[in-house]
């Protein structure tokens, strides 16, 4: 047989309806008349009115109140240089997070391409003694040259979109330096087209 005790079902047991009878102690019953919920004091509102005294500052108080004053703008900054910088290091740090993820499993001859684009560019450095200019310009062209070699489908892309921003900017430079060379060519031209019938 199965046996229900309460500590298996409290819930159930809440709904039951159980009459407790207790005895009397000398056999003497008192009755007394059910009291009001509204006469119990834990449900009575006091009737006393509270106000509000703000206590007064005291040294201490007022010294970290000043303190804090003189150092809102310092704090002010930090906070804004740390949320303009916070970005960038998040980038950095991802950056940083996919590099080392690819070197960890590189592509096949991935290390010797690096050494030959790297000597190339020690050797332009080498080649290019003597000249700021051709320090630059050394060191660049060579690696850009032994890097094409070894990924041209990359070289090509790279190039065509250079070649395509090369040409908006001299399309650009030229309508401009037109602008400044004959202004009044134009203005001119426009002026006679309108007063002939």
């Amino acid at each position: 047989m199965l046996k229900v005790t309460g500590s298996a079902m409290p819930g159930a047991v809440s709904l039951l309806p159980i009459t407790v009878v207790a005895a009397a102690g000398d056999g003497e019953t008192e009755t007394t008349a059910p009291l009001l919920r509204d006469e119990l004091s834990l449900y009575s509102a006091p009737q006393q009115k509270f106000r509000y005294v703000e206590p007064e500052a005291g040294q201490l108080e007022q010294s970290v109140a000043s303190l804090r004053k003189l150092t809102e703008p310092y704090t002010d900054w930090c906070q804004g240089a740390y949320n303009k910088i916070k970005p960038k290091v998040q980038s950095a740090v991802k950056w940083g997070d996919g590099t080392y993820a690819y070197l960890k499993n590189p592509p096949k001859d991935f290390y010797p391409r690096a050494g030959v684009i790297g000597f190339t560019g020690v050797l332009g450095l080498f080649l290019g003694r003597g000249s700021r200019l051709k320090k630059l310009i050394y060191p660049a062209g060579l690696m850009t040259v032994s890097a094409s070699l070894y990924y041209p489908e990359r070289a090509a892309a790279i190039a065509k979109s250079t070649g395509d921003s090369v040409y908006e900017r001299a399309v650009q430079g030229y309508a401009a330096l037109e602008k400044m060379v004959n202004p009044q060519t134009k203005a001119g031209k426009s002026s006679d087209s309108e007063t002939k019938p």
